[in-house]
Protein backbone atom coordinates (compact mmCIF):
# COMPACT_ATOMS: atom_id res chain seq x y z
CA UNK A 1 0.00 0.00 0.00
CA UNK A 2 2.94 2.52 0.59
CA UNK A 3 6.28 2.44 -0.82
CA UNK A 4 9.33 4.28 -0.41
CA UNK A 5 12.05 4.82 -2.91
CA UNK A 6 15.56 6.92 -2.11
CA UNK A 7 16.41 9.09 -4.66
CA UNK A 8 18.70 8.55 -6.72
CA UNK A 9 22.49 10.31 -6.06
CA UNK A 10 24.24 11.73 -8.93
CA UNK A 11 26.69 13.48 -7.67
CA UNK A 12 28.14 15.21 -4.46
CA UNK A 13 31.26 17.53 -4.02
CA UNK A 14 32.03 20.46 -1.24
CA UNK A 15 28.51 21.98 -2.03
CA UNK A 16 26.39 19.11 -0.89
CA UNK A 17 24.73 16.58 -3.10
CA UNK A 18 22.55 16.03 -5.97
CA UNK A 19 19.87 13.35 -6.25
CA UNK A 20 16.73 13.22 -8.74
CA UNK A 21 13.98 11.17 -9.58
CA UNK A 22 11.15 10.71 -12.67
CA UNK A 23 8.39 13.28 -12.95
CA UNK A 24 5.02 11.90 -14.56
CA UNK A 25 2.97 14.92 -13.38
CA UNK A 26 2.62 18.33 -14.23
CA UNK A 27 -0.03 21.33 -12.88
CA UNK A 28 0.29 22.81 -9.48
CA UNK A 29 2.35 21.11 -6.53
CA UNK A 30 2.31 21.72 -3.26
CA UNK A 31 5.43 22.08 -0.93
CA UNK A 32 4.64 21.92 2.66
CA UNK A 33 6.80 22.56 5.73
CA UNK A 34 6.25 20.66 8.73
CA UNK A 35 7.84 20.60 12.56
CA UNK A 36 8.83 17.94 14.22
CA UNK A 37 6.43 16.42 16.40
CA UNK A 38 3.87 17.40 14.22
CA UNK A 39 1.22 15.21 12.57
CA UNK A 40 -0.27 15.59 9.19
CA UNK A 41 -2.51 13.52 6.67
CA UNK A 42 -5.11 11.09 9.19
CA UNK A 43 -6.95 10.28 5.31
CA UNK A 44 -6.99 7.96 2.64
CA UNK A 45 -7.99 8.84 -1.11
CA UNK A 46 -9.79 6.63 -3.51
CA UNK A 47 -7.87 7.44 -6.31
CA UNK A 48 -10.71 9.42 -8.00
CA UNK A 49 -8.34 12.11 -8.17
CA UNK A 50 -5.76 11.20 -10.98
CA UNK A 51 -3.32 12.78 -8.89
CA UNK A 52 -4.11 10.69 -6.02
CA UNK A 53 -4.30 7.68 -7.69
CA UNK A 54 -1.45 6.91 -6.31
CA UNK A 55 -0.25 9.93 -4.16
CA UNK A 56 3.13 10.91 -4.84
CA UNK A 57 4.89 12.88 -2.24
CA UNK A 58 8.95 13.63 -1.87
CA UNK A 59 10.34 13.60 1.31
CA UNK A 60 13.09 16.58 0.71
CA UNK A 61 14.55 17.12 3.96
CA UNK A 62 14.60 15.25 7.47
CA UNK A 63 12.58 12.13 8.56
CA UNK A 64 8.94 10.79 9.00
CA UNK A 65 7.21 8.35 10.29
CA UNK A 66 4.46 6.78 8.25
CA UNK A 67 1.84 5.04 9.88
CA UNK A 68 -1.19 3.47 7.13
CA UNK A 69 -4.18 1.11 7.24
CA UNK A 70 -5.80 -0.68 4.15
CA UNK A 71 -9.54 0.57 5.12
CA UNK A 72 -10.45 -2.42 2.93
CA UNK A 73 -8.78 -4.95 4.64
CA UNK A 74 -6.95 -5.59 8.13
CA UNK A 75 -3.39 -5.05 6.70
CA UNK A 76 -1.46 -1.84 8.26
CA UNK A 77 1.86 -1.13 8.70
CA UNK A 78 4.81 1.61 9.21
CA UNK A 79 7.57 2.92 7.78
CA UNK A 80 10.08 4.91 8.17
CA UNK A 81 11.32 7.42 6.20
CA UNK A 82 14.45 9.25 5.38
CA UNK A 83 15.27 12.02 2.94
CA UNK A 84 15.45 12.25 0.01
CA UNK A 85 12.76 9.77 -1.04
CA UNK A 86 9.75 9.27 -2.99
CA UNK A 87 6.65 7.66 -1.41
CA UNK A 88 4.03 6.36 -2.90
CA UNK A 89 0.40 5.88 -1.36
CA UNK A 90 -2.25 3.83 -3.02
CA UNK A 91 -5.79 4.39 -2.78
CA UNK A 92 -8.09 3.07 0.13
CA UNK A 93 -4.72 3.52 2.39
CA UNK A 94 -6.14 5.73 5.13
CA UNK A 95 -2.24 7.39 6.05
CA UNK A 96 -0.62 10.12 8.62
CA UNK A 97 2.97 11.36 8.65
CA UNK A 98 4.76 12.11 11.90
CA UNK A 99 7.20 14.25 11.39
CA UNK A 100 10.18 12.87 13.45
CA UNK A 101 12.51 15.66 12.80
CA UNK A 102 11.78 19.50 10.90
CA UNK A 103 10.16 17.98 7.31
CA UNK A 104 10.05 19.66 4.09
CA UNK A 105 7.67 17.92 1.78
CA UNK A 106 6.86 18.40 -1.49
CA UNK A 107 3.37 17.09 -2.97
CA UNK A 108 3.04 16.03 -6.74
CA UNK A 109 -1.06 16.99 -6.74
CA UNK A 110 -2.50 20.36 -5.73
CA UNK A 111 -5.17 21.40 -2.95
CA UNK A 112 -7.84 21.19 -6.34
CA UNK A 113 -7.02 17.33 -6.37
CA UNK A 114 -7.48 16.49 -3.09
CA UNK A 115 -10.97 18.49 -2.65
CA UNK A 116 -13.07 15.64 -3.55
CA UNK A 117 -11.14 12.66 -3.04
CA UNK A 118 -10.09 13.17 0.86
CA UNK A 119 -12.09 11.07 3.22
CA UNK A 120 -11.61 10.52 6.92
CA UNK A 121 -12.48 7.52 9.08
Amino acid sequence: MVTVIPLDKIGEDERGATHYFDMDRSGQCIVAYRKAGSVSGQHYHKGIAIKKNPEKIVVMHGEALLNWKDVQSDRSGSVLIKAPALVEIAPFAWHEVISQTDIIIFELNGLEDAKDDTFRL
